[in-house]
């Protein structure tokens, strides 16, 4: 199932940068002002891009990079965690017509005495401020 989830997202960036056919640029972002909130392993998340590569060509944009995080995860085991927890993870954001986004993270899952630490993909919608 990851492999076809990494192959559906390298067949969206492709497609996603085969589209306009306006100037290219390439440029470092501190903060990009970019707000998500999306699903990953069981729980939900809200983030804000953070340090990125940005790749843009006309109304569109694509930042790879680091994605400073709140995961919002109920814990049902007899020790519970915290539900809010910080996290930094790092993914693609695809922005269109300058405001709506779409981000696929990836997020490590640390290691529990029952299961191995592994990362996880998500999926979450945003808006550009």
């Amino acid at each position: 199932m990851p492999t076809l989830k990494t192959t559906f997202t390298l067949i969206f960036l492709c497609f996603f940068l085969a589209q306009a056919q306006e100037e290219k640029k390439v440029s470092i972002q501190l903060f990009q002002g970019t707000v998500v909130a999306g699903y990953v392993d069981q729980g939900a998340y809200i983030n804000c891009t953070g340090p990125s590569i940005k790749y843009s060509k006309g109304g569109k944009q694509i930042l790879l990079g680091l994605l400073p995080s709140i995961k919002i995860k109920q814990d049902r085991s007899t020790v519970k965690n915290s539900t809010f927890m910080p996290s930094l993870g790092f993914g693609a954001t695809a922005t269109f017509f300058r405001k709506f986004a779409v981000q696929i993270p990836a997020f490590y899952v640390p290691k529990t005495a029952s299961a191995n630490g592994s990362w996880k993909l998500g999926v979450g919608i945003g808006y550009t401020l």
